[in-house]
């Protein structure tokens, strides 16, 4: 062999000096052109000074506190808590040294050793996965991002190296780890280690075990990806391979390792880890940074807002717990994707599509004393979709507008007493069609009172009430509500809400569930069932529940909001209740009356009305009936037939009061309700009613209410922002 070679040598002695020439040359060319890129990369300030680490001080976050000073959130680009190195344990600062670097302590900043073994593998691959910075070099690129990007580039990696030089020249190893830990990104909207241990366990890093601190020290490698929240097995594999690391480098014993191994992962609820709210959050993020602007993210302000922990806790449970029971076919089959199985296809990897196409819902809470709100849910799954239903979505009510309407006709002078025909009807319309509404069930009951017809929702009830008073009245009353009724008429209002969830169309989730505090609410359907609302009251809290698809689309079969949405409702105000005192009822104006009436015709009772008609109503004075019944009398033989023997005929026929001047702002019961003076006299004129052929549940689109514009995230008639208090900033 040594024979065959230098006989080779000696027979190619040219070839030889070649190959040794350009071997010369090619290292003599890589050296200089390391050399020259080592010396002018940080050329015309492309290189930040490093002295700026002895001032340096990371932005620090706005905090969010409930209205009894409890934390919720952070605000900021980087949510960051400091900590010094002696708060951090030691285990803790070992898990991400051996992770991240572990000849951290004897290199100067760059780990050679590690350099051209990852170059060896990147040439071999032909690409850049292998990675070589060191603690320094993370702290460098993390420290001045806009001069350091995170482009994969030589150019790019020379300059990170040099920095780190720079740095580890100027300061000792602790300051270089303490920064460090403080800096590093962690996922979940955490950067430190303070804050990712609060995210993600609900405690201090003073006080992670070994298993935790693995779980930590296994994010920088890829935060998303090892996400304990969203990837908990993926991260519970990282973090045994961490542990197994600390244990080969002798930073702990075998049996120590095989205990931080088993160890389940505990991951703290959202209340604890401070990710509570965070569609409320979010709102409260976009009128800070209207009004304050950069110092939000920067100056570390606090602000004191009006959401209740404790009920936006049960706000987020009763909603989840309701939609899980319609999707587990508690309420009859559902046929559409489930929530639970879209988060498994998207774990799997699978395209998901921007829209998500599970059910989803809203909750919004309010104090009606003052506008504060209490709580607010969004969605199901705000990292999932970040849309807020509650402040953005614009969804028709369904029936839940019909207490307008109402509230319409008892400003107008009709007590809940008035007579309506429940019948059908048909309203011509454009190119020849004709609408003809009909009720949820299809059957139709002939004359009822107001108050029937609001407590049972009957669509024709709400529909002629409102062709009586017009449609500009109906909308006058929707932009002014509250600011102008009298206390009378607020109050009847409220009473014949009560008689939804007494006897109407919430009375089986509401009353029936056991929910007997005072309350007021109306249920909402909107066409095919593609929305379900239940909105409702007690005298110190309002809450509307929502639920349907981002895509509009038939939730299920009977989709009703007293079968769907009221439930949840019913669920969330009986847990706040459990906790607070129960408000007492409304009290009754004294200048409400009550008068004795067959609730058939709306008139004063007779001996002879039968005695399950007879009722006691309450009217504003002035509105009360005067005439005693004209149906049943001596003979009556029910069902409107009279005595056909002619000893007991009926009275004489009823002669209506003339109507009052329009300037009055009453009508006489029982008389026919004219329009008033500079209203339009068809009646009929509904803007665009839909087509024949739609499902009778929608009535939102009987009366078309212009939108006043205003900002996505307002969702009150207040002016300001009545979730904020006045602001402390401290």
């Amino acid at each position: 062999m040594a024979r065959g070679q230098l006989s080779f040598r000696r027979r190619h002695p040219n070839l030889i000096r070649a190959l040794l020439f350009a071997a010369t040359f090619f290292i003599s060319f890589g050296a200089g052109l390391a050399y020259g890129a080592w010396a002018l990369v940080c050329r015309g300030g492309k290189c930040p000074p490093v002295e700026a680490l002895e001032e340096y001080t990371p932005r620090q976050t706005s905090k969010l506190y409930a209205v009894d000073g409890r934390f919720i959130a952070e605000l900021g680009a980087e949510r960051r808590t400091l900590v010094k190195l002696d708060e951090i344990p030691e285990h803790v600062q070992q898990a991400f040294v051996v992770t991240e670097d572990k000849r951290f302590y004897s290199h100067a900043g760059i780990d050679w050793r590690r350099v051209i073994g990852a170059s060896i593998h990147d040439l071999l691959a032909r690409s850049w996965d292998e990675g070589f910075s060191t603690i320094t070099m993370q702290l460098a690129r993390n420290v001045f991002p806009e001069t350091i990007t995170r482009e994969k580039t030589p150019v790019r990696k020379i300059r990170e190296g040099k920095v780190a030089r720079a740095i580890e020249a100027k300061y000792s190893k602790r300051k270089i780890l303490e920064l460090y830990l403080n800096q590093i990104p962690l996922g979940n909207g955490a950067f430190g280690v303070e804050t990712a241990s609060q995210r993600y366990f609900g405690k201090s890093v003073r006080n992670l075990n070994v298993a935790e601190a693995a779980t930590l020290a296994a994010l920088p490698k890829a935060p998303e990806r090892y996400n304990p929240r969203k990837h908990p097995d993926r991260a519970i594999q990282r973090r045994n391979t961490v542990i197994d690391l600390m244990r080969r480098n002798h930073l702990i014993s075998d049996s120590d390792a095989r205990g931080a191994q088993a160890f389940p992962l505990q991951l703290a609820n959202k209340a604890e880890s401070g990710d509570i709210a965070p569609y409320f959050v979010e709102w409260i993020r976009q009128q800070l940074d209207e009004q304050f602007g950069k110092q939000v993210y920067e100056q570390g302000l606090k602000v004191y807002t009006t959401l209740d922990l404790d009920m936006q806790s049960a706000a987020e449970r009763s909603l989840e717990r309701q939609l899980r029971r319609i999707e587990f076919g508690q309420f009859g089959r559902f046929r559409h994707e489930t929530y639970e199985h879209y988060i498994a296809r998207s774990l799997a990897g699978t395209e998901v599509g921007e829209n998500s196409p599970y059910l989803q819902g809203a909750l919004l809470a309010l104090d009606p004393r003052n506008g504060a709100v209490r709580a607010m849910v969004g969605g199901r799954d705000f990292y999932d979709s970040k849309f807020n239903r509650a402040t953005q979505a614009l969804r028709q009510p369904g029936s839940a507008f019909k207490p307008i309407v109402y509230a319409a006709a008892i400003q107008s002078g009709r007590p809940p007493s008035y007579i309506v025909d429940d019948s059908p009807i048909e309203i011509p319309q454009m190119a020849g069609k004709v609408w003809a509404p009909k009720n949820y069930d299809g059957r139709f009951e002939g004359p009822m009172p107001m108050r029937r017809g609001l407590y049972e929702s009957r669509n024709l009830v709400a529909i002629k009430v409102g062709m009586e008073l017009g449609e500009q009245t109906v909308i006058n009353e929707a932009r002014n509500f509250t600011q102008v009724l009298s206390p009378e008429e607020p109050w009847l209002m409220v009473d014949m809400m009560k008689d939804v969830i007494r006897r109407g169309t919430a009375a089986g989730a509401v009353w029936g569930a056991g929910f007997h505090i005072p309350a007021g609410g109306k249920t909402g359907t909107t066409n095919d069932g593609t929305n379900v609302w239940f909105i409702g009251y007690t005298a110190d809290l309002v809450a509307g529940v929502w639920m349907g698809f981002d895509r509009p689309q038939k939730i299920m079969g009977d989709a009703q909001g007293g079968r769907l949405a009221a439930p949840a409702w019913t669920q969330f105000m009986s847990e706040v209740y459990r906790r607070k005192p129960a408000p007492p009822d409304w009290p009754r104006p004294l200048s409400i009356i009550t008068r004795e009436i067959d609730v058939s015709t709306g008139m004063l009772q007779t001996p002879y009305c039968p005695r399950d008609l007879i009722a006691t109503e309450f009217y504003i004075p002035g509105t009360e009936p005067t005439q005693e019944c004209d149906k049943h009398y001596p003979g009556f033989l029910g069902a409107g037939v009279p005595d056909s023997t002619g000893a007991y005929p009926p009275p004489p026929a009823y002669q209506p009061t003339p109507v009052p001047p329009p300037s009055t702002g009453r009508v006489i019961p029982g008389a026919a309700p004219v329009p008033r003076p500079g209203r339009a006299t068809d009646t009929l004129g509904l803007g665009t009613p839909p087509h024949a052929g739609r499902s009778p549940t929608d009535t939102s689109r009987i009366f078309t209410v212009p939108r006043t514009p205003r900002s996505p995230t307002d969702t009150g008639r207040r002016s300001g922002n009545d979730s904020l208090t006045k602001q402390r900033i401290q």
